[in-house]
């Protein structure tokens, strides 16, 4: 049985979110799509996560939880994450499961990124912007605890939050450093197999219209703004990794500026040394990226990245793939 959001009375997004931003998602999702897209903004998601692999499988965590009331929904993709379909995410949040970090509390487009950039066990991969540690978490899972991973993040607080989730979920390759990742990341060119760059952005993908602490900042300027530092990071991303490594771009955003325009802008100040491999994946809500904004058109490959478009179930997310081809 499918999880239904259940019905409550919620603002209009297109009433009540930015004028500006409501007009910006008709254009980037037309027609259907774009009415979709907002009406997911007025809805709460559910609880969403998933199983954290160094302590617990999937099918273990779902009987465990279940013997204690929980009614878990298992999704078609990410393999092995599950939808809380009863009680709420502080109920889950109080059982030892979490408290010992067999699970990690996560949205379902958030796990995507790290499956894109597929770390293997072994290699050295970057993290530029890690708090408070659900792709750092994921990628140390994914590569089975071995390796290294080098997680970085200016903010202390948010450091000491990160360093606190890996202990909980038992990582022990991962190491955090409180620095400007724009800045540290260039000190070590090409040493990294991988870099996850899922960058501080305007986080359009998590509106919500009842709640208007979460879009009150935005103004129409605000994605111009965030690409300033996606840029100042990108560019030492680059750097850093090796020479035929994999590099993951992502954000939270919904406008081209933070996306599509960022990878176009990447392939221009680097040319010849990026290529863009596709990303795909299962999700109906999956949509290629933009080929054009306005009157700017894209370099034809940033339609091989990835738009997850917002639903129910799924935050908006943008990610791109990229190799290091020289």
């Amino acid at each position: 049985m499918p999880f239904v959001v259940p019905e409550c009375p919620m603002a209009k997004a297109s009433q009540t979110l930015p004028p500006a931003f409501v007009e910006r998602i008709r254009r980037v999702y037309p027609g259907r799509d774009g009415e979709t897209a907002l009406a997911a903004f007025e809805k709460p998601r559910p609880t969403s996560f998933r199983p954290n692999l160094l302590k617990m499988d999937a099918r273990a965590l779902k009987a465990k939880l279940e013997e204690q009331g929980f009614k878990l929904e298992a999704v078609p993709y990410p393999t092995g994450a599950f939808i809380l379909r009863n009680r709420r995410q502080r109920d889950l949040e109080d059982t030892f499961s979490y408290q010992n970090g067999e699970l990690y509390v996560q949205n379902l487009s958030s796990m995507v990124p790290p499956l894109l950039l597929d770390p293997k066990p072994g290699e050295i991969v970057l993290d530029m912007a890690a708090a408070p540690g659900s792709k750092t978490t994921q990628m140390a899972a994914i590569m089975g605890d071995r390796g290294k991973i080098h997680a970085m993040e200016e903010n202390l607080i948010r450091a000491e939050k990160l360093k606190a989730n890996l202990n909980r979920q038992g990582v022990s390759i991962a190491t955090v450093e409180v620095v400007d990742g724009a800045v540290a990341a260039k000190k070590t060119p090409g040493l990294y197999d991988k870099v996850l760059l899922d960058a501080p952005c305007s986080a359009e993908g998590r509106f919500q219209s009842e709640e208007r602490s979460s879009f009150g900042y935005w103004k129409e300027d605000t994605p111009a703004k965030a690409a300033k530092l996606q840029r100042r990071l990108f560019r030492a991303a680059v750097e850093a990794l090796k020479v035929g490594g994999r590099m993951v771009y992502s954000t939270c955003a919904i406008s081209p500026e933070e996306n599509e325009g960022l990878v176009a802008w990447a392939l221009a100040e680097f040319p010849g040394r990026l290529e863009v491999l596709p990303a795909t994946v299962p999700l109906t809500a999956a949509r290629p990226g933009l080929g054009a904004w306005g009157a700017t058109p894209y370099h034809e490959s940033v339609r091989k990245t990835l738009r997850i478009m917002p639903t129910p179930l799924l935050e908006g997310f943008y990610a791109a793939v990229l190799r290091k081809t020289s």
